[in-house]
């Protein structure tokens, strides 16, 4: 795989890597996994509140928060 990067990203990602003391690969392959974890607790997120807000949908409505 072929990443290319503008020089402005490419030297943050010089300077993430330095700070770090990682590889540059290392930290992208650090922050795809990021990424993922953060969409994948979204996802849940919104499957749980898809479950729970109808059941509660007359309370909300009564506290006002609909």
């Amino acid at each position: 795989m072929t990443l290319r990067l503008t020089e402005e990203d490419n030297a943050r990602l010089d300077e993430l890597a330095a700070a770090e003391g990682r590889s540059k690969q290392e930290v992208l392959r650090l922050a795809l996994a990021d990424r993922w974890a953060r969409l994948h607790k979204e996802e849940q997120l919104g499957e749980a509140l898809g479950r729970i807000l109808p059941r509660y949908s007359g309370l909300l409505e009564r506290l006002g928060a609909v």
